[in-house]
């Protein structure tokens, strides 16, 4: 995504440059497909934090009464975006972009803009609980709705070909430990007589590390059992024994680590297998899936309720034979999809509920998030 970014920038920067000599980032700026493009964007960035986890007293009577205190620092996030994403009926208008909202709509397939370029560019750093991650959602989408007015017939099917959804995305959830690159071609439709609703079909190309890859099946006993101890070895780890039944554990540098096998089965083993697994998951290359997808849109607004819900479905995935393939890791097909709603409904002047959420499932890897509950205005 970023190499596509800087290809797009340097090509517009020659085709200006060419134009005209003058000083290039004010020239590029006032091109008008630039200036057509960044038109009603919003450059953005934000510092977030707050206190975590209290202190916690931990309590040790193995030499004596002894006392330690386990802390946790404050959560922070540092954040920065730019972004171009009509606002839908519902979403209100902010004083300021802070970074701290929940724009469930941001993951619909159907933006508001129609025949313009849509995007959303935006990092986050951020430390939660003591642990650290990067959260990165990138998108450019087009929506092409020319020659359809007249619904999807015999007739009119050269001309419905020109209503198209292309879509570049880029998502990395370091909490829920998810990363991919996404390309979708679809063509949609839309009935006349129901505008509120739109179907869509087409292909998708999603570059990924092979999530179907498990590092420790080649450790596997056949009983079921992890030989850890064989693993922690080839990774560097040694004991000592100090020949009246005592051993101690050494990590790759010489340390202490552990010295019983209480402690090394508890404490030790599991950051072993954990950085293991990391390590050869980095050693991979991404893999390419190609997937048929179907999907919807609907989106309904009035002043007292509204409703905006879509979905996604990959019921059939290409299988090319890689090594790493996830057909293999699943024994064949498999089903992604995502979805989403925004629903609000004031039932008088005083009284109204809403709903809003989205859920995701690919490769089997689970990742969302809701908000919901009810308003009681007071006059």
């Amino acid at each position: 995504m970023r190499k596509l970014i800087l290809i797009a920038l340097a090509v517009i920067s020659l085709q200006v440059n060419a134009q005209e000599k003058s000083n290039p980032v004010q020239t590029l700026f006032q091109n008008e497909y630039v200036k057509d493009l960044l038109k009603f964007g919003t450059v953005y960035g934000a510092v977030n934090g707050g206190t975590s986890l209290s202190d916690r007293d931990v309590y040790s009577v193995t030499d004596g009464l002894e006392t330690s205190v386990i802390e946790t620092p404050y959560d922070y996030s540092v954040l920065f975006g730019i972004r171009k994403i009509k606002r839908y009926g519902y979403e209100p208008k902010e004083a300021f972009k802070r970074g701290t909202e929940s724009s469930f709509s941001d993951a619909a397939t159907i933006g508001r803009w129609t025949n313009k370029i849509e995007f959303l560019f935006q990092g986050e750093y951020k430390r939660q609980q003591g642990e650290t991650y990067v959260d990165q959602h990138h998108f450019i989408r087009y929506v092409s709705s020319d020659g359809c007015d007249d619904g999807l017939h015999y007739n009119t099917l050269s001309k419905c070909l020109n209503h198209y959804i292309v879509k570049l995305e880029y998502l990395e959830d370091g909490f829920a430990d998810i990363k991919y690159f996404e390309a979708s071609q679809r063509f949609t439709y839309i009935h006349p007589k129901y505008p509120s609703i739109t179907f869509n079909f087409g292909a998708a190309q999603r570059l990924a590390e092979p999530y179907g890859y498990d590092p420790l099946e080649e450790w596997v006993l056949s009983n079921n059992n992890l030989h850890y101890t064989f693993l922690a070895i080839q990774e560097g780890y040694t004991m000592e024994f100090d020949g009246q039944g005592g051993v101690e554990y050494l990590d790759p540098s010489g340390n202490s680590v552990a010295t019983s096998p209480e402690v090394w089965e508890a404490v030790v083993i599991p950051t072993v297998i954990s950085d293991y697994t990391e390590k050869k998951r980095s050693e991979l290359k991404n893999t390419i899936q190609h997937s048929f997808v179907v999907g919807f849109d609907y989106y309904k607004y009035e002043k007292k309720s509204w409703l905006h819900a879509w979905g996604n479905v990959m019921p059939w995935h290409y299988d090319a034979g890689d090594e790493f393939s996830y057909h293999k890791y699943n024994e064949g097909q498999w089903l992604d999809y995502s979805a989403g709603i925004v629903y609000g409904h004031w039932y008088n002047k005083n009284l109204g509920i809403f709903i809003e959420g989205t859920y995701n499932k690919y490769w089997n890897r689970e990742w969302h998030g809701f908000s919901a509950g009810i308003n009681y205005r007071v006059f």
